[in-house]
């Protein structure tokens, strides 16, 4: 199995620069990324400097929160496609979700797949704001809807992935959802545990420096230690990363 596969460099801090794009366009292309998470304000520049490649882009709509109209989300989600995203993440209205009023939840999420046509929606639930049951209401939603991928976490919450709750969504979806854990993964062999509990997807924090000094110490034990494993398995050329960390 080859790590790499699984990785989602997502770049989502709010003071993203144009340079910042630019090295993360030029890492993937270096090191063989398959998916990049970035804010729809750069994707015609990353567009530019992906072509020609497999490289898919992901884009967040109604981010971080979830609390905008479905109008909104619709229109976030129409406009990312038309400028070239691959994959659109939602981020689920956790108030009407409280409030049990599951249809609007429903009505929210299918309004968005609707909207996008075949581009694969993954639908962001926030862990770290719900209970086990409402955790599983969510996901028996998104079921209903149809959609592609249950993502753990936004990355701007107290907490992200965790292993039990990856393993109820797999439960409770079974193999009709693809699941994506994002935040909180730290180093390879936690990531290989989060696979073999079931998802199809790692979401990882690209670059230290825009994250904080606590967080930036987490991520560079992240990197260095999936760099050790890139050479071991002869993935990647590792050089880029370590001058960087």
């Amino acid at each position: 199995m080859q790590i790499a596969d699984y990785l989602e460099y997502a770049l989502l801090h709010p003071s993203t620069s144009e340079r910042n794009i630019i090295d993360l366009c030029a890492d993937a292309q270096t090191h063989n990324y398959k998916f990049i998470n970035i804010h729809t304000s750069y994707l015609t520049l990353a567009k530019q400097l992906l072509k020609n490649t497999n490289i898919k882009i992901c884009t967040p709509v109604g981010f971080p929160l979830g609390a905008t109209t479905s109008e909104v989300k619709v229109y976030e989600a129409e406009k990312a496609r038309q400028l070239g995203a691959n994959e659109i993440d939602m981020v689920i209205n956790q108030g009407l979700l409280k409030s049990k009023n599951y249809v609007s939840v429903l009505k929210d999420i299918t309004d968005v797949k609707l909207a996008i046509g075949n581009t694969p929606l993954k639908v962001i639930i926030e862990i770290s704001e719900l209970n086990k049951n409402e955790i599983i209401r969510i996901c028996e939603i998104c079921l209903d809807a149809n959609i592609d991928y249950i993502k753990t976490s936004s990355g701007f919450s107290k907490n992200g992935a965790t292993l039990s709750t990856v393993k109820i969504i797999r439960k409770t979806v079974r193999n009709h959802i693809k699941i994506a854990a994002f935040d909180g993964i730290e180093d390879y062999e936690t990531a290989l545990k989060y696979i073999e509990a079931g998802a199809d997807r790692i979401g990882v924090n690209y670059g230290v420096q825009l994250v904080g000094k606590t967080r930036a110490k987490k991520n560079s034990k992240i990197f260095k230690q999936y760099i050790k494993t890139f050479k071991e398995e002869d993935v990647l050329e590792t050089k880029h990363f370590s001058d960087n960390i």
